[in-house]
């Protein structure tokens, strides 16, 4: 089941050839980096992100949201390497996809409207690495507080950083005793 779906995906997908390295452009938007891992990867521009996350999920099966990360590449011209991972729980198989951001402008589309799940895991990728996810309702701090300065897993991140103190509020609604 694997072959002829992967097959399908990179024909779909993927017609052009990809340049040297893999690289995307305007002319080939989307290019099929092969099967890794037991997961078939792709690199695209992050325009094609919605369109072809949209395709994965309603002609390919791929129902379920798995992930969404960062690859820090500090000395590259487009910084950050946004990853998206999908599974199809009827065909068991995963896909990934891969789109690079430069750090003046590190924004991609928010798969909240596709997937409703999206919306957490793009939070915790905008904590740790200052990923904007355009269109996400919610990009508030989920894993760390408000008032934290700076994003911790980019690695120019200095290690010994101490964060400002910020005074405990307790959670609006709860109760006080």
């Amino acid at each position: 089941m694997t072959a002829p779906l992967f097959d399908r995906l990179r024909a779909q997908l993927s017609p052009g050839e990809a340049g040297p390295g893999g690289q995307v452009s305007a002319a080939t938007p989307v290019v099929c980096l092969g099967v890794q891992h037991k997961v078939l990867v792709f690199a695209l521009t992050p325009d094609q992100l919605l369109p072809v996350a949209r395709r994965l999920r309603d002609e390919f099966g791929f129902d379920l949201f798995l992930d969404v990360t960062a690859v820090d590449w500090p000395d590259a011209p487009l910084r950050f390497e946004v990853v998206w991972h999908f599974y199809s729980t009827t065909a068991h198989v995963r896909v990934r996809l891969k789109a690079r951001v430069p750090e003046p402008d590190p924004s991609v589309d928010s798969l909240t409207p596709l997937y409703g799940a999206a919306g957490y895991m793009e939070r915790e990728c905008h904590d740790m690495y200052g990923i904007v996810f355009r269109g996400n309702p919610d990009l508030r701090p989920i894993l760390l507080y408000e008032g934290f300065v700076g994003h911790p897993l980019r690695k120019d991140y200095p290690k010994q950083k101490e964060q400002p103190l910020v005074p405990y509020l307790p959670p609006q609604g709860a109760l006080v005793r």
